[in-house]
């Protein structure tokens, strides 16, 4: 199986929605944009968000065991995946790309 990199590249914070809906918490979401985690073997990187591995595994997965071309194309690189974790109030988006 091939090493797969997922890096963050983006991370939005809907201030508006958190004030709306979100009950006041400490510790949301420690990901910061550049951080970057390996999966090895398609399994879950050491320090990765739970909730975010729970959005991306699938794809990994799929890199990790020589699969691409998602979607028919959807990529430039068809070794690779934009996919965002599934917290409504401060997404974070994932550049997944396997290594050579």
């Amino acid at each position: 199986m091939k090493d797969v990199k997922i890096t963050a590249v983006r991370k939005v914070e809907h201030k508006d929605l958190i004030d709306a809906y979100e009950n006041p918490i400490e510790h949301a979401c420690d990901v910061q944009v550049g951080d970057v985690f390996v999966s090895r073997g398609g399994e879950m990187p050491e320090g990765m968000c739970e909730s975010a591995w729970g959005s991306v595994k699938e794809f990994v997965f799929e890199l990790a065991s020589g699969g691409g071309n998602f979607y028919d194309g959807w990529m430039k690189n068809p070794h690779s995946a934009m996919i965002s974790c599934n917290d409504g109030f401060r997404p974070v988006s994932f550049y997944i790309e396997t290594i050579e």
